[in-house]
């Protein structure tokens, strides 16, 4: 469900709006009975209308927030590095940035201070690269600071070099920390200027 809802969600603030559910099955490479389950949920709720021939999104913000509540943040490797978030962001291998690091390196959002860095990336190349910087305690492991992601599948189908306003968003709802609160709600402003734009153009 995640990849699909990315891959509508990402498509809608691009300024498409009308999809079938043969072709994000064929495109993800998922069945047609996956992507026909998550698109009768969506129509459940009033985020899309079913046609004959596909489907359309009506609610872009519902679409969004119906993502946001099933989006799971499914970390593959984690550890304290003895470095400060920008100086973990600099030496990081190809990859995809997210929560603040996203916001403020795509977007020039800085909302806050941050410690932590979160990054769609290839797990075993950044556990490779930073073993040398890990840093443990005498009673036991500090609080991790780097958090690698496992890509989504619709990341290469959407030719991703960077994240989304909307990736962002449903990352940082997920996060637990005082400032992803201030972040998410500056990503919002940037989304909704952008989903208006967009979706409305499309609708002449």
């Amino acid at each position: 469900m995640d990849d699909v809802l990315c891959y509508l969600m990402v498509g809608v603030e691009r300024g498409f709006r009308k999809f079938t559910q043969k072709g994000v099955s064929d495109v993800l490479g998922v069945s047609v009975g996956s992507v026909n389950y998550t698109v009768n949920k969506l129509a459940s709720i009033g985020a899309v209308v079913k046609g004959v021939r596909g489907f359309e999104v009506v609610n872009p913000k519902k679409l969004l927030l119906f993502w946001t509540v099933h989006h799971k943040i499914k970390v593959c490797y984690s550890s304290h590095v003895r470095l400060s978030a920008y100086e973990i962001e600099g030496m990081m291998p190809p990859g995809i940035f997210t929560a603040y690091s996203g916001a403020r390196l795509y977007y020039g959002i800085d909302s806050a201070d941050y410690s932590e860095v979160y990054i769609y990336v290839d797990c075993d190349v950044v556990r490779e690269w930073f073993v040398e910087f890990e840093s443990r305690s005498i009673l036991g492991e500090l609080r991790p600071n780097v958090f690698c992601l496992k890509p989504l599948r619709c990341f290469d189908v959407l030719n991703l070099n960077s994240a989304p306003l909307s990736l962002l968003y449903v990352d940082l709802f997920n996060l637990d920390t005082w400032y992803s609160v201030r972040f998410l709600k500056d990503v919002e402003v940037r989304l909704n200027a952008v989903l208006e734009w967009k979706y409305y153009w499309v609708e002449l």
